[in-house]
């Protein structure tokens, strides 16, 4: 087995692509930035102190418009009735089943304030899976459509620990069960100022319009928190729809802009778009899912005044862990080099010079929650493997080749394929069952199927996928689906090989829904 260490990437040597001041390498090996709130509760009392009347969150749509103050207040008066009415004590995990919108920051702001734990649900998950998030995180309070918030006297519990576990983030599983990534107050103030120098936010704040689900670590961690971290406007969508999109960009005065491929690629590809008054937007970041390197060009032609950026992350680093920026787009098969606190390094390198891409930094999650073999696995001596395939170049640049986790990524909702296939496997007359990405110019990627049905029964893909509907979220259900009637190919040893099966599988002729 053999390593490369990235830990000190040339990047530095480039002159200012980021901004380096205060970061230093503590005496066990993680760099941090100096001079960070000691928690979330301290970074926004300071947007408050000092933007009080400036407007804090803006719900598209005829929505509410909080100004730092409002918020505050309401989101005190959220962890006072958690307290009060529902016994919320420190440490306890509160839930939060609600879509984007201003009760979901509330939800979490309270939660914060009352110095418990935030459980962000996937709004997508079936009950099922949503009912064990509930369960396995022990979840106190669940925060549910429909329902008044919580209300009572002012809480305000500053006192957090910056180590202390702040949310709870779960991924979907390998093994067909979510883990649970404890995010600590520092991985999330670690990461907010990764995102404000990355994005070069200016030193007047932001107004950020995020059209992505605030349950996933894009919207929450590097859109909605570096608001708040600037004391700038985080403009909320309830729901992503094109035409409102552009609206919004324009009448609430976008100038930085955070999303997924695919939802650029509906947005530039709108008639409406050549009349939206863009003329704010100073920067434009994508992240979440593969991206054409045609999309990147259309991107620059469309936003000539911005700069364009690649995030990766994972849940498990609390959002961006590297970044490409605008000097570097035109490698937009990488995702960038480390953030500045970030180390990479490669593990288990073969002679083509890829290996498993490992990342440290004070944005890597505590761990799993309640999965402490899992945990053992993937933070050793510091390090997160990340079980992504990756190469790194002379100049830093960090190249994704292949998921060690097989995995698919569906404009930007990550799908396991052994979760899939598990659930395939009790579905009405499946014999054995193969799952694969299928690319895709708008999703990035999208779930296909594999189907060798039970001898002498045809199948039914209709109830197959209706019984699918019932056992997992809609995303992760399969938009291709082929049928084979010869077994699906394995080697001697029994290993599925999907790579000799995606070549071999004519997704254009496959049923689609």
């Amino acid at each position: 087995m053999s390593a490369q260490d990235h830990s000190e990437p040339r990047h530095q040597e480039l002159g200012g692509i980021f901004d380096l001041t205060g970061v230093s390498r503590g005496p066990d090996g993680i760099k941090r930035y100096q001079g960070l709130p000691r928690n979330l509760v301290h970074m926004l009392r300071a947007a408050v102190d000092q933007q009080g009347a400036a407007e804090a969150i803006v719900e598209t749509g005829g929505g509410p418009r909080l100004s730092y103050s409002s918020l505050w207040d309401r989101a005190a008066r959220v962890a006072g009735g958690l307290r009060a009415q529902y016994g919320v004590e420190r440490g306890d995990r509160v839930a939060i089943r609600l879509g984007n919108g201003a009760d979901w920051v509330l939800a979490f702001l309270g939660t914060v304030l009352a110095d418990a734990i935030v459980v962000p649900v996937n709004t997508r998950f079936t009950d099922e899976e949503a009912d064990y998030v509930v369960n396995d995180s022990g979840a106190k309070y669940v925060f549910l459509p429909g329902a008044p918030l919580p209300d009572g006297d002012p809480l305000i519990v500053d006192d957090a620990e910056p180590g202390g576990p702040a949310a709870i983030f779960y991924t979907s599983g390998t093994t067909g069960f979510p883990k649970g990534a404890v995010t600590t107050h520092e991985n999330f103030l670690s990461n907010a100022e990764t995102c404000r120098r990355a994005l070069s936010v200016d030193p007047s704040g932001m107004r950020t319009l995020i059209s992505v689900p605030l349950f996933h670590v894009t919207g929450c961690n590097s859109q909605l928190l570096v608001a708040f971290y600037v004391g700038g406007t985080a403009v909320i969508m309830p729901a992503f729809e094109p035409g409102a999109f552009l609206r919004a960009i324009a009448e609430e005065r976008i100038d930085t802009m955070v999303t997924v491929p695919a939802i650029y690629w509906l947005a530039i590809n709108q008639p409406a778009f050549a009349d939206t008054d863009i003329s704010r937007v100073r920067s434009v970041s994508y992240g979440g899912a593969p991206i054409a390197p045609d999309l990147v060009a259309r991107l620059a032609k469309a936003f000539p005044q911005a700069r364009l950026g690649n995030g990766f992350g994972l849940t498990e680093t609390a959002s961006v862990s590297t970044f490409l920026p605008h000097e570097f787009v035109a490698h937009a098969d990488s995702v960038g080099f480390p953030a500045p606190v970030c180390d990479v390094r490669l593990d288990a390198v073969g002679p083509d010079g890829t290996g498993e891409l490992l990342i440290r930094g004070p944005n890597i999650v505590s761990g799993y929650w309640n999965k402490p073999q899992a945990t053992a696995e993937t933070f050793v001596d510091g390090w997160l493997h990340s079980g992504d395939l990756a190469r790194i170049d002379d100049e830093g640049l960090v190249y994704l080749v292949d998921r060690a986790k097989d995995m698919i990524n569906r404009g930007g909702e990550n799908v396991y394929c052994v979760e899939v296939e598990n659930a395939l496997a009790g579905a009405p007359g499946v014999y054995e069952a193969a799952v694969l990405g299928v690319p895709d110019e708008v999703m990035g990627e999208k779930v296909g199927t594999v189907i060798v049905p039970m001898p002498g029964v045809t199948l039914d893909v209709p109830a197959v996928l209706g019984y699918l509907g019932e056992h997992i979220a809609d995303f992760k259900v399969p938009q291709y689906v082929a049928v084979s009637t010869a077994p699906l190919p394995r080697n001697p040893g029994g290993k599925l090989l999907k790579r000799r099966l995606r070549e071999e599988t004519d997704w254009a002729a496959a049923a689609r829904r």
